[in-house]
């Protein structure tokens, strides 16, 4: 089954933010200083999400803010193991399906129970050593769960 994409950044424009948005390094005090930048985005636009932050495995941050719902950290950990499985922020991956002309729910042969290739998950990459981890944010419409990822990794890269 054919899905309408979703109005957003095209597949070249995914695949440019992961090349770019490469750390030097990412410590504890790094996933702590990410999300509470995070947070700090979060209620200036009063949204209403949860953010989790991974590294090999160990939630390294997590917060849910008002509005959000345990359903968001289900949402969590689901775009978070397309992050972990693909190498790819979930967004990209169910862009790279809908560009087939399907969704990853109808091709990918994953439960959707256990994978949701809907935005908000994106790889925490490390130079030198590639993919180490995960930032995650649900609770907005996919595009914009992925914006305010990448617009919080793009201030922590140009703060350090």
């Amino acid at each position: 089954m054919s899905a309408a994409p979703p109005t957003g950044p095209d597949i070249r424009t995914l695949e440019e933010q992961e090349r770019r948005l490469v750390l030097s390094a990412f410590t504890y005090d790094d996933a702590w200083a990410l999300g509470t930048l995070l947070v700090e985005l979060a209620r200036e636009r009063q949204a209403p999400v949860a953010i989790d932050i991974t590294r090999g495995g160990q939630q390294l941050f997590h917060a849910a803010l008002p509005g959000s719902t345990p359903d968001n950290d289900a949402w969590i950990a689901r775009k978070r193991r397309v992050v972990e499985r693909y190498h790819a922020s979930s967004y990209l991956v169910g862009s790279r399906f809908r560009a087939k002309g399907t969704t990853f729910e109808d091709s990918s042969r994953l439960d959707p129970d256990t994978y949701a290739a809907h935005g908000g998950a994106f790889p925490i990459s490390v130079q030198g050593a590639g993919v180490v981890g995960t930032v995650v944010v649900s609770g907005l419409p996919q595009i914009e769960d992925h914006a305010l990822v990448v617009e919080a990794l793009t201030r922590f890269i140009d703060a350090d």
